[in-house]
């Protein structure tokens, strides 16, 4: 692969995630609850979901997507459930102050991961991106382990960039939330974001 490939590739990807979705509306909702605590985990659950499709798409599994939509499905709605999980919780959370929510965000880093992991492999968003639109950026058929290092090196630089801006972004926002009720409308607002993403994942 030329470098001009790879920095196709690059490009169109930084704009795939940077796009809002379900997964940037899932970071910044749960930013705005627990700032960044937990956020790498929540993080790297996107990271391994996107390296999944890549190796599905690598191996020329786009048919696989055409017959195993009762699969996909069953992780999509997975995703779904896991983000109105937290939606109700974020909706029923006492307006405790900010920084004992962002202790308790950091205990279930393995549940956070699995969540976001759920999330990815269930979302359209990056489904259509590598089965469908990857491989008119770049020529599958031509390309070698290094190449598909190199690509597999780039997700896992952009996308924890991206995302962690978006994080580091909702967390300084929250700053402004002191007062009890100011910190039930951050809970409640991040909950119908959340609820928002679900809903999006589920009936795309």
């Amino acid at each position: 692969m030329s470098l001009y490939g790879l920095a196709a590739f690059c490009a169109v990807y930084l704009l795939a995630v940077a796009t809002p979705g379900p997964g940037v509306t899932a970071v910044l909702a749960r930013s705005l609850a627990h700032g960044m605590r937990g956020a790498p985990a929540f993080i790297a659950g996107f990271v391994i979901g996107d390296l999944i499709w890549f190796a599905g798409a690598a191996a020329g599994l786009a048919a696989l997507a055409q017959t195993a939509q009762t699969l996909f499905l069953l992780v999509r709605y997975a995703g779904a459930l896991y983000l109105l999980f937290l939606a109700w919780r974020l909706w029923t959370a006492p307006p405790r102050p900010l920084e004992m929510a962002d202790a308790g965000a950091a205990r279930s880093r393995w549940r956070v991961l699995l969540g976001s992991l759920s999330l990815t492999l269930g979302n359209p968003k990056p489904m259509i991106f590598f089965v469908a639109l990857l491989p008119s950026v770049v020529h599958m058929q031509g390309l070698h382990l290094g190449d598909y290092l190199l690509i597999a090196a780039a997700i896992v630089v952009i996308l924890p960039l991206v995302l962690g801006s978006y994080a580091l972004l909702a967390t300084r926002a929250r700053r402004f939330f002191r007062r009890p009720g100011s910190i039930r409308l951050l809970n409640r607002s991040a909950g119908t974001a959340m609820a928002g993403a679900a809903v999006a994942v589920a009936s795309q």
